[in-house]
């Protein structure tokens, strides 16, 4: 049975993902890398870290299969990176990721002066500090002498593509992220590149995520001993490739990331713009568009909390103490936005708080509003989603996060929704392996792979008691956001 690797390029770690044609897994390995904060807010990586990282790690994914059974590689990767590459296609400069912060200034540059409603005409989506737009201005205004030296300006799994087939290449779905893309159109904004102080031919060449881009390089299929013949495909955005590992393809359909970040990802066989563009207009990964609220830290709060305040990494322990009486009554508050926020508030200087703390608030009380606090900020995208007009009774759910059977109750019940648990949920690196075998034309359509090989082995039912609980406790939450706004603005 042919078999496809599936590369998941995450912010820690890069998980790889060998799956057999019939979507079943062989193998899976993850190798993780290290991340730079030079000052607060900033984030950075270096892309050859990228490579080596997955390289090694493929030579352990294909340790002990058949690999002349390997027909295809996709991937797919975290999104809004910026990696410039020069004329010799070295890397300039450490990659810029999608927490990086350093760019509000350029951002109210493109919202205030350029203006959301331009941006919105030309792109589909308003300036967001992640976003790859502004970086490339920030690069253009605070290294000069880097930019003059751009030949081309990548997203990071797309380097990846490129140092295994000599392609520049992205797809339409991570471009789709970029703010230099014309999303209801597919094609580079003319307008924006001229914006940004570039040129069409400094852009990868964009594909749908099921295209093959090319073949691997003589010198890449004989260091992991595969064929030539082995076919790239161009893959997707992490939460696009997500959707598609999750079989969130099609009209109507909801997923839910609870990784480093936090996603709620909506699929669309039409484009739509919501009135003040608090959710992303995005291309999909299966031809189509979809709709998504990104909170830049989900997991990653839980983590925080766990491992740098409590000291622990005993998470299922920590959770013992929230006990079912206890869902829907906690006092304590926390809004999740340790590196400022994205969805629904588009706030750099947001920052993570707690609320409601009294002389009896305890350990466990701390660690459920955390939880929760995730989930409300979900919620926040979802209601956005609502007033469109879109009607959402389930998700499916994917990420890290989505192991912890507490964090799935919660949310089915403060977002009012059935939480389908599937079988198999391994994320973008499945989805980037789906993406592969349409490429190699082991499926016709994404949608075909997605009803082939996902499937659901549990529904996570909301209780109408709980909902009603944690409604009131929702309409407390999105008060605190507004009221300490101000406050977060003059904060330093």
């Amino acid at each position: 049975m042919n078999l496809y690797i599936g590369i998941d390029l995450g912010t820690s770690a890069v998980k790889l993902v060998l799956m057999r044609a019939d979507g079943s897994i062989e193998n899976i390995v993850s190798r993780e890398y290290p991340i730079e904060f030079p000052q607060p807010g900033w984030s950075q990586q270096n892309p050859k870290d990228w490579y080596q990282q997955a390289m090694e790690g493929l030579q352990e994914l294909l340790a002990d299969c058949d690999r002349s059974l390997v027909k295809g590689i996709s991937f797919g990767g975290q999104m809004h990176g910026l990696v410039i590459l020069d004329e010799k296609d070295e890397v300039i400069r450490p990659a810029l990721l999608w927490n990086d912060g350093r760019t509000y200034e350029e951002c109210d540059y493109l919202n205030e002066e350029i203006g959301k409603e331009t941006l919105s005409a030309y792109t589909g989506n308003i300036s967001f500090t992640g976003f790859t737009a502004p970086k490339v201005l920030w690069v253009y205004h605070k290294e000069p002498d880097h930019f003059a030296r751009i030949k081309k300006v990548m997203l990071p799994k797309d380097y990846l593509a490129y140092r295994m087939t000599g392609v520049h290449c992205t797809d339409a779905s991570d471009a789709s992220g970029m703010l230099l893309y014309d999303v209801k159109n597919r094609c580079w904004s003319k307008e924006m590149l001229e914006i940004c102080h570039l040129r069409e031919e400094q852009m990868a060449k964009v594909y749908e995520g099921y295209e093959c881009v090319g073949t691997l390089l003589p010198q890449v299929a004989a260091e992991l001993g595969l064929s030539e013949e082995v076919r790239v495909a161009a893959g997707a955005g992490d939460n696009a490739a997500a959707a598609v590992g999750t079989g969130t393809v099609g009209e109507g359909a909801c997923n839910l990331s609870l990784g480093t970040s936090g996603t709620i990802f909506i699929s669309s066989g039409q484009f739509k713009v919501d009135e003040y563009n608090a959710l992303h207009a995005f291309a999909h990964a299966d031809g189509r568009y979809h709709l998504m609220g990104c909170m830049l830290s989900a997991a990653s709060c839980n983590k925080w909390w766990m491992e740098d305040i409590l000291g622990t990494g005993d998470f299922a322990g920590e959770q013992k103490d929230i006990t079912e009486e206890k869902l829907g009554e906690n006092h304590v508050y926390f809004l999740p936005y340790l590196m400022g926020e994205r969805s629904p508030h588009n706030d750099p200087k947001a920052r993570g708080t707690f609320v409601g703390m009294t002389m009896d608030t305890s350990r466990a009380d701390m660690t459920q509003a955390v939880l929760e606090g995730v989930a409300f900020a979900l919620r926040d995208s979802l209601e956005v989603a609502r007033k469109l007009g879109i009607p959402i009774s389930r998700t499916r759910i994917c990420g890290g996060g989505a192991k912890s059977a507490l964090w799935k109750t919660m949310i089915a019940n403060i977002m009012n929704l059935q939480v389908e648990v599937l079988e198999v949920e391994e994320g973008p690196g499945l989805g980037g392996a789906m993406l592969a075998a349409v490429a190699c034309g082991e499926y016709d359509t994404v949608e075909q792979a997605a009803e082939q090989i996902v499937r659901v082995k549990e529904v996570v039912e909301p209780s109408p008691q709980l909902v009603e609980k944690y409604e009131a406790r929702y309409q407390v939450f999105r008060q605190i956001y507004p009221a300490l706004k101000p406050v977060y603005q003059v904060m330093e």
